[in-house]
């Protein structure tokens, strides 16, 4: 069952590489009756699309290496390994084209086949980002190693081709600590034998 909101007010608190907006609201609660009114900051920063990039023909995947300000202090520091991942720039733009688009950018490889894992909500307590998770099948051979990344979008991303292994082995020991990456390696894990089907794979 859906409940009712009512927001009172809107105003943006800032707005500068990312906006935030402060709610003044109330809603209805599940004992019946409306709460109180509600002041709550929320942050827009947009919508984003990841890619865990794999090669089932070598069993590996693509993960990228870059400086993420959140994880200043966090434990291991603010490099971070994840997947491929992008906001959604312009108007109209589908989350399968952004996915084909960043993985050119960031890996610099093409999608051959993609597969939708799961859209999910980052942080709904302060923050209305949502995330379109998707596998994509790619071939590990064409992709070089190295830094990419856009130069203007101040991007300094170190691409790394690892085996499924080896990065589950990153996984357990909490090397990989961000939720896209976490939620797509978990995702693989589990329906790696229906994706190899589709693929027309013999399963090894």
């Amino acid at each position: 069952m859906n409940h009712r909101f009512e927001i009172l007010d809107k105003a943006i608190c800032y707005s500068g590489f990312f906006r935030m907006e402060k709610y003044r609201l109330r809603h209805e609660q599940f004992a019946g009756g409306w709460s109180p009114e509600i002041t709550r900051e929320c942050l827009e920063r947009g919508h984003a699309v990841a890619v865990l990039p794999y090669d089932p023909e070598t069993d590996q995947m693509v993960l990228v290496e870059q400086f993420r300000v959140g994880a200043l202090e966090f434990p291991g520091g603010p490099w971070l390994l994840e997947i491929v991942a992008g906001i959604i720039d312009h108007p109209g733009e589908t989350t399968e084209e952004v996915a084909r688009r960043e993985t050119v950018e960031e890996a610099g490889c093409t999608l051959l086949d993609l597969v939708p894992i799961c859209h999910y909500l980052v942080s709904p307590g302060g923050a209305s980002e949502s995330i379109t998770l998707f596998c994509g099948r790619i071939d590990a051979s064409t992709i070089a190693p190295g830094v990419r990344g856009v130069v203007a979008e101040h991007e300094d991303i170190r691409v790394q081709v690892v085996t499924r292994a080896e990065a589950m082995a990153l996984l357990h020991a909490g090397r990989i600590n961000s939720a896209a990456p976490i939620i797509a390696l978990q995702w693989l894990e589990l329906n790696r034998p229906a994706l190899l089907e589709r693929w027309g794979i013999t399963p090894f």
